[in-house]
Formats: structure tokens, sequence, C-alpha cells
């Protein structure tokens, strides 16, 4: 909500100062602008990566800070230190993202989606960096008539655009018993991820826990007693697929079982842990390769739900 709230009120001032010359705003701009990727970064890892306690978040109020310092006792320095701050928090979402399989706090349900929405975003933050360094120029050439256009514009899209995209719920996790990540160990042998996986679908057979739709890797780890990292790479090595693809195929050989035994696809989707038809769709076709609507409401041979999710990698 916070970083929601400053994607507007920064929009807000930009229009104020831009579009209506209210200039005494103007030295606010810069020091509520850098407040916009400081926030994304802090709801990227509280939401999706792990909980930030209140001291973690507090630290990177050290970038706003720093601005406003700057901008009283070296005002020259602010057209460096905001494309910086920007591009910098941009460029380690991109970091953080790139060859993570398993984001521990993001739904299971939402697939790849929330690493999609905040490559976007990060990439959005890195161009709202250029187009700060483009105003500087247009400044530094004798062509400040384009600055006008240029702040309007670029402010207006990238805002718009990390303001929507920020809404979407695929964009956080959801509120449970997490708790903090737990370290990582040495990577596992392969008998030992056999034996993970054995005691993972022992659990989810007694348990079901995988029809919950606001399930996340943090809390599937925490019923197994395992840190979240050991159990994404045993899945990873033992099926070659991450975990979020793991419990779809559970979720869709459920959803198998309910349409052979007379429910409708849409009852079997939300009964199977999907919210969205479209993700439901798409995976019901990956693993049956076949649409929802021709799976046999009965079927006269054993069903073909036992065969769904076994492409295991060879050990």
């Amino acid at each position: 909500m916070a970083f929601l709230v400053a994607c507007a009120l920064q929009s807000s001032l930009v229009t104020l100062v831009g579009g209506y010359g209210v200039e005494w705003l103007r030295p606010v701009l810069p020091i509520s602008a850098t407040l916009v990727p400081t926030l994304a970064w802090v709801t990227f890892q509280d939401a999706l990566v792990s909980r930030l306690s209140l001291r973690a978040m507090a630290v990177h109020l050290a970038a706003p800070a720093f601005t406003l310092f700057c901008r009283i006792f070296a005002p020259e320095t602010t057209d460096v230190i905001i494309p910086l701050v920007f591009a910098g928090y941009g460029c380690t979402i991109l970091f953080q993202l790139r060859g993570a399989s398993d984001m521990p706090l993001a739904r299971l349900d939402a697939g790849h989606i929330p690493a999609v929405i905040w490559q976007v975003l990060g990439w959005a933050l890195i161009a709202s960096a250029v187009s700060d360094i483009l105003i500087a120029v247009a400044f530094a050439t004798g062509n400040a008539g384009w600055t006008g256009w240029m702040i309007t514009v670029s402010s207006s899209l990238v805002l718009l655009l990390v303001g929507m995209l920020s809404g979407s719920p695929s964009a956080s996790g959801t509120e449970g018993d997490e708790g903090q990540v737990t370290p990582a160990p040495a990577p596992q042998t392969s008998q030992e991820d056999v034996k993970i996986i054995a005691k993972l679908e022992d659990f989810l057979r007694r348990e079901t826990m995988h029809l919950d739709p606001s399930l996340t890797l943090a809390r599937l780890a925490r019923r197994l007693h395992l840190p979240e990292k050991r159990l994404s790479m045993a899945v990873n090595r033992s099926t070659g697929n991450n975990v979020s693809r793991y419990i779809n195929s559970w979720r869709i050989r459920h959803a198998c079982e309910q349409i052979e035994n007379g429910m409708s696809v849409t009852e079997a989707m939300l009964e199977s842990g999907f919210n969205t038809k479209s993700n439901f769709n798409r995976e019901f076709l990956r693993e049956t390769g076949v649409a929802p609507s021709k799976w046999p409401k009965a079927v006269q041979s054993p069903s073909k739900v036992t065969s769904i999710g076994k492409r295991e990698k060879a050990p």
C-alpha cells in the first residue's frame, strides 16, 4: 500500500509542478521520487522473498534521506543521484530474479506470473532512470523547452505501469505463518532428494495442502520442516520441474478425478486450488495434452489420471 501511495503521490506532484506550475512543490520532487524505487524493492522482498523487519525496511530510507541532504547542500548532484537510485534498485530486482525458479512467499498457483511482473517493474525503474538522464541532457544542451513534455510523458507512463502491475494480486504473496526464510544448506545427494520427495508425496496425500489456492513454497516447506531451498532443489532435481509446476500437477490430477466423477470444469478448477481459468487451462493442457472440456466425464477403461505428473527426470 505504501508503494502504491508513493506512486500516486509522485504522479500528482509531477502533474502539479509540470502541468500547473506549482513551483513551491518542485524541491519536494527529488525526495518523493526516490521513495518509489526504495518502496518497490522493499515490497518485492517482503511480498515474495522473505518477511522484512521494520529495521530492515528502515535501512532503505537512506536513499531518500541522502537525496534530501544533497537537495539542501549540493542541489546540482540530484540529477545524478536520482537516476542512480532508480537504476540501482531496478537492476537489483532483476538480479534477484535471475535464475530464481521459486519465490518462497509467492502463491504457487500464480506460476511464473510474479517473476514476469517484477521483471517488468525492474525494467520500468531502469527506464525511469534513463528518462531522467535524457531530461538532464536536455537542460545541459539548452533544450529546456523539451523537458516539460519529457517529464510529464515519461513519469506518467512509468508510474502508471508501476502502479498497475504492482496492484496485480500475483505481484505479492499471502499472509501466513511463513516466518523468516531458513538459510539453505549445502546441496543434497540424490538419495536425500528421493527421501524428500517421498516425504512430500506422503504429506500431500494425507493433508491435501496442494488444494489450497494460497499455498506458498514457504508454507509447504515449513510444514515439512525443511528449508525452502532444500525442498525446491529436491523437487527440481527429482522431477525436472519447479515447485509451482509440481504442485499444479497434483492439482490437475485432482481436477481430472473430479471431472470424471461428473463435476463441471469450473467446479473442478475451484475445488483443485486454481483461481484463474487461464492458468487452469494452460496447466491442464500441459499435463494432459487436452483441454479440460475434452477430458471424459466417465471413463470405460482405467482412469488416465495415474499417468499425469509422472514424467519425472531419471536419476
